[in-house]
């Protein structure tokens, strides 16, 4: 069973192309998804996350609000690392977890890892082979608005808060450069997905 690593910037279309990986058959395993679900009420991030941040992340629902949290963190690079710092390694834990369960499942030949932040362990130590896909800034900029509340510069100082695009290159076997649309990135990952079934 080949595990494959997907990572990119916000709004690169990463997530977009571990979508069509899993049309295809692929298992995704979705980081930012199991970032959430490990900051929910009664978990170990929840209660560092409150301790570190304070009552000011909270939504009415006594939750931790993403977009409270987010407008702190992103920009200030200092309070970003204290989070990463906080939920990566319970995030860590179950990626691990979802890959064991995953490899017992004979019907899967592919597990898929989509990661904005390409961590050393539970990201890079475990995949095969990793795929970075890079879009120009400003298309980031549009896509993020496109798909969310943020504003023009709450989605620069996402990008900016998250690795430069010669960090995502530097570790991937991989590169898909993504400035056209999504039927041309199609095409592209079909081609690599043929390269790694070979």
């Amino acid at each position: 069973m080949k595990i494959l690593g997907i990572t990119g910037g916000m709004g690169s279309g990463k997530t977009t192309v571990a979508n069509y990986l899993k049309d295809k058959g692929a298992a995704v395993i979705d980081a930012d998804e199991l970032g959430r679900e490990v900051l929910k009420k009664g978990t170990g991030a929840f209660d560092e996350t409150k301790e570190a941040f304070g009552q000011r992340i909270f939504g009415t629902d006594g939750e931790i609000n993403r977009k409270k949290l987010g407008d702190i963190v992103f920009k200030d690079k200092e309070k970003l690392k204290k989070l990463n710092d906080i939920t990566h390694k319970f995030i860590i834990e179950k990626i691990n977890l979802k890959i064991d369960e995953l490899k017992n499942d004979k019907n899967i030949s592919m597990i898929v890892i989509d990661a904005a932040i390409p961590v050393k362990r539970g990201f890079i130590d475990v995949t095969d082979e990793i795929w970075a896909v890079i879009t120009d800034r400003e298309s980031r900029i549009q896509r993020i608005m496109g798909k969310s509340d943020l504003t023009y510069y709450e989605a620069v100082d996402r990008i900016d808060a998250q690795p430069s695009d010669s960090e995502y290159t530097n570790i991937a076997d991989k590169i898909i450069t993504n400035n056209e649309d999504i039927y041309e990135l199609k095409i592209k990952v079909a081609e690599m997905l043929q390269d790694i079934s070979k």
